[in-house]
C-alpha cells in the first residue's frame, strides 16, 4: 500500500510526465480496469486526486465506465479526478481527423471520440459531480472556467498546449473535474 503524509495524488498513465507533488503511474503498473491494480497500491477512499489525460479516449465506452466507478471507490470523499480528452466538437475539421476513432497519427489507438455532454454523462453515471473546465459546444464556441494547474496540469490545453501560442485554439481537449462528494464511499 503506498502510505504518505502529503495529499495521495495520481497521475493516471503518465508515461513519464508529471509536476511536483504527483505519483506517476502506467498501464503495467497501474491498469485502470484491474480490481487487483488498484487493490495492491490503495486502500479504498484514500487517494486525494487522480489525473488523466487523453486516457479515456483510448478505452471502450464500457471498460472507461468501468474505469470511472474504480476511480469513484478509490477516491477519497472531497477528492477529484481531472480528465482530459481529445475534443470531438472542435471546430476544425484537421483537428477531428487528426483525433478521431482510427484517425491519423498517435490516433491509431482512439476507440471513442468524446464531446463534453458524452463524457460528463459517463462521469455522473459513475457517481461524480462534474464540473466542466474547457470545452467547445455543439456550435463552435469555446468555453473556458479558469483552473488551477497545481491541482493537476493539462498539457493538451487552451493555457498549455504549444500549438495555441499564436491565439489561435489549435488543439484543445475536454476537461474536466469529476468530485466525489463528501459522504460518498
Amino acid at each position: 500500500m503506498v502510505k504518505t503524509s502529503s495529499p495521495l495524488r495520481i497521475v493516471i498513465g503518465a508515461a513519464g510526465v508529471f509536476g511536483n507533488g504527483w505519483i506517476p503511474s502506467d498501464i503495467q503498473y497501474l491498469n485502470l480496469l484491474r480490481s487487483e491494480h488498484w487493490s495492491r497500491f490503495f486502500s479504498r477512499n484514500s487517494i486525494d486526486a487522480l489525473l488523466a489525460e487523453h486516457v479515456w479516449d483510448i478505452l471502450k465506452t464500457d471498460e472507461g465506465l468501468h474505469a470511472a466507478r474504480q476511480c469513484f471507490q478509490y477516491l477519497k470523499p472531497g477528492g477529484y479526478l481531472r480528465v482530459a480528452v481529445p475534443d470531438g466538437y472542435h471546430p476544425d475539421p484537421a483537428y477531428i481527423e487528426w483525433v478521431k476513432v482510427g484517425g491519423g497519427g498517435p490516433a491509431d489507438d482512439h476507440k471513442v471520440l468524446y464531446n463534453h455532454k458524452s463524457l460528463k454523462r459517463l462521469f455522473e453515471e459513475a457517481g461524480f459531480r462534474v464540473e466542466l473546465l474547457e470545452y467547445f459546444d455543439e456550435y463552435g464556441r469555446f468555453h473556458y472556467r479558469e483552473w488551477d494547474e497545481g491541482s493537476g496540469k493539462i498539457c493538451r490545453s487552451k493555457r498549455f498546449d504549444q500549438r495555441n501560442k499564436d491565439g489561435r485554439l489549435n488543439y484543445t481537449s475536454v476537461i474536466l473535474d469529476a468530485h466525489k462528494i463528501s459522504g460518498s464511499s
